[in-house]
């Protein structure tokens, strides 16, 4: 080879590497839109971000960003997946494992020749996939002296504090971990501010002698919203532990101010040295408090703001280190050239409340935790010092770094790609969304309701399922959301509009009771017959999975003489629980039924229960069907799907669920495609010539008999010898 073309070859991968830009993805946890002095909010003088505003100046900042679901790990799965959590599986931090096999955009930059890198917290149980390097902090992780889970085995503890720690191990992989012929993405994720807000010791003594600004809605008395907000566990005037959030030490006292049973993990971490800087700066403050309410000159709700003072202190001291790192950051990309092809980009996973509606913690689609912050640097291609007001999600993150990658966003991703925005400087084109959904679970958590609801550029409908009731808010009028309108007159048009809307989105995003993977551990035998699933799908060798509701569990019972018959040299796997509907189906499979599984062909009948159970529409269940479908694709692209139409049920051809069960034929059959989803409609096998299912095949016209079995399997075989050639 001559040298010249050689050293083109060589200089290739550079050359490719500086065409495609690097992201550096610096993520916080619980960062609220008030705590950053770019957004301007009453605390901005007080406590302001400079680094964090660099990013701003530099770049865009975002003031309509918002999650899709106001919790860590669903917020994070939504970022890896680009879809909501009904989607993704992950629905809340209760009953969740993030399901690694699905398709991510790590992965996906991955293969397209990203390096791909997470340092930090993770928060989504499961270990990370995609990831070229990885070093996370083990489930919420500690503040001082973290351990991290390595990626080849194994924890390794850290003498500091964490914020720090992330940041120079983030920078550490920059500077020396990282291939410099290859772009990369970097998420570099803090646990900071999390709860329970413990600082840096160089930043405990922030503003002792200030006190800050509270909130106008401190003392919220929830009046004209969902008698829910008053049940809630998350107020401080409530709510706070002792030891936990209000750093005191010793027994807990004053059980009328503070709650007792978590003491102060972090100080319980801390070494000598540490305690005693610690020490140092919280004792003396602890026992004036202390004294003052023994003396009775500190009571009611002068407790309720000394306890203010100190979370929103603590709070923003956490901040400060977040802060000081991301400067670190950007000076390294500065020092270094990398700062011109590299987009940074600053988010948290929700917003958070500090004080408002007396409040802290998340979860509500109310502003402070609905919205999370987006700051954006792009040298070259985002105007510095721009201020967007487009509409965007953290399901829009996905889609936006493969764009920005040139990988081709797959078509089951549900978020938008932000590059057209990002290339106008935040102004969205023409054709962008009117609105956004949100939908958050009612975990047992703080005792927040479930709901779900939509927003647009001015109006905000949430939904209470638990009394099938809205509430609606002006945000130009009313932004601190203190009045529902929902039942005022004057805005009788703009509920039916925010309706339309809610059902709209809802529809877009496959919303129902079909699509959002539920569990039912609280039955026992269900609970054991999960657990004993796993083990055999652990064993692996599976070439053919069945898929389905009692009437394939029934494979175990009146049908296994034809089991074995049929499928016993086959290394087949039964997944067929009683009682079970689509959306059991969706979480038994993003919870572990799936793992490893690569059969050479599927065999899904799935839907009668819908129809039974709860009478559910035929469009519903057939979503239901949709997503487990994709489910299975995106897990085992080259495994054959073998679908059957739901078996008829009712005695008469014109039975009201026979009729319903028709109707998910009509529309599912049109999900088998010319490659890997194959079509059987298996009404026709088990009616007489007069359309009757009679009591000989299924004797409730539910359950198949020992015949009925027998009938199955002789009209699938043909097409199962075909699938598994």
């Amino acid at each position: 080879m001559k040298p010249l073309v050689l050293a083109l070859v060589l200089l290739a991968p550079a050359l490719f590497a500086s065409e495609r830009p690097n992201i550096l993805f610096i993520f916080s946890d619980d960062h609220a839109l008030n705590a950053i002095s770019a957004y301007g909010g009453p605390l901005k003088d007080a406590a302001p971000t400079p680094n964090l505003d660099r990013i701003a100046e530099q770049g865009a900042i975002f003031t309509r960003s918002y999650c899709c679901n106001s919790i860590c790990g669903p917020s994070r799965a939504a970022i890896l997946t680009g879809k909501h959590s009904h989607i993704n599986g992950y629905l809340d931090n209760n009953n969740s494992t993030f399901d690694g096999s699905q398709t991510t955009f790590p992965k996906l930059l991955q293969k397209a020749g990203y390096q791909t890198a997470l340092v930090g917290k993770w928060h989504l149980v499961s270990k990370p996939q995609g990831f070229d390097y990885w070093e996370i902090l083990p489930g919420q992780g500690s503040y001082y002296n973290p351990d991290f889970l390595q990626q080849g085995g194994g924890k390794k503890r850290y003498t500091g504090y964490c914020t720090d720690i992330v940041t120079e191990r983030a920078l550490d992989w920059l500077k020396n971990g990282r291939d410099g012929d290859k772009p990369f993405i970097l998420m570099c994720q803090h646990k900071a501010p999390h709860r329970n807000w413990s600082p840096a010791l160089r930043h405990a003594d922030l503003w002792d002698d200030v006190d800050l600004p509270e909130p106008k809605t401190l003392f919220d008395d929830y009046a004209n919203r969902h008698p829910s907000l008053k049940k809630q566990a998350m107020s401080v005037e409530k709510d706070f532990y002792w030891g936990h959030d209000m750093k005191l030490k010793g027994e807990p006292r004053f059980p009328e101010y503070f709650r007792k049973g978590i003491r102060n993990g972090e100080y319980m971490r801390m070494n000598a040295e540490q305690k005693k800087a610690w020490d140092a700066a919280y004792e003396e403050e602890n026992q004036a408090m202390i004294a003052a309410v023994e003396s009775g000159e500190l009571e009611g709700k002068d407790v309720t703001r000394w306890k203010y003072q100190r979370y929103i202190k603590d709070y923003l001291r956490c901040i400060r280190a977040v802060d000081e790192g991301v400067g670190r950051m950007l000076d390294y990309l500065d020092e270094s050239g990398l700062a011109d092809n590299t987009i940074v980009i600053y988010s948290s996973d929700q917003g958070f409340y500090l004080g408002e509606h007396g409040w802290y913690d998340k979860r509500w689609m109310f502003e402070e935790s609905f919205a999370m912050p987006f700051l954006v640097r792009w040298p070259g291609v985002i105007e510095p010092g721009s201020r967007s007001e487009a509409l965007i999600q953290n399901i829009d993150y996905a889609p936006t770094f493969l764009e920005i990658a040139g990988v081709e966003v797959p078509e089951a991703v549900q978020g938008r790609s932000l590059l057209p925005v990002l290339k106008a400087s935040g102004k969205a084109p023409e054709d962008w969304r009117e609105g956004l959904y949100y939908f958050y679970s009612g975990e047992h958590t703080h005792r927040v309701a479930a709901h779900d609801g939509v927003c647009n550029d001015r109006y905000k409908l949430m939904y209470f399922p638990g009394d099938k009731s809205w509430n609606l808010f002006d945000l130009e009028k009313d932004p601190q959301e203190m009045k529902s309108v929902h039942d005022d007159p004057a805005h009788a048009d703009v509920l039916e509009r925010m309706k339309k809307l809610y059902s709209d989105l809802r529809g877009e995003y496959e919303v129902s009771e079909a699509t959002q993977p539920a569990h039912r551990k609280d039955q026992g035998w269900w609970k054991q017959r999960h657990q004993q699933k796993l083990k055999e799908v652990k064993k692996g060798g599976h070439e053919l999975v069945f898929i389905g509701d009692s009437i394939t569990q029934g494979w175990e019972g009146h049908g296994k003489a034809t089991w074995e018959e049929f499928y016993g040299d086959r290394k087949a796997l039964n997944l067929g629980y009683s009682g079970d509907r689509t959306e059991h189906v969706l979480w038994r499979l993003l919870n572990g039924e799936l793992d490893g599984v690569d059969p050479k062909a599927y065999v899904l009948m799935i839907g009668t229960n819908n129809s039974g159970h709860r009478q559910a529409p035929p469009e519903e269940t057939a979503g239901g069907i949709k997503l487990i479908l994709e489910l299975l694709r995106d897990r085992s692209p080259e495994a054959e799907i073998l679908l059957l139409s739901v078996f008829p049920r009712d005695e008469q051809p014109d039975g009201k669920l026979r009729k319903i069960n028709d109707g998910i034929n009509e529309i599912i059959k049109g999900h088998a495609d010319d490659g890997r989803i194959h079509w059987l409609d298996m009404t026709d096998t088990f009616l007489n010539d007069e359309g009757v299912l009679t009591k000989e095949v299924m004797p409730d016209a539910l359950h198949p008999q020992g015949k009925g079995y027998r009938m199955w399997a002789e009209a699938m075989e043909p097409k199962l010898e075909e699938l598994l050639k």
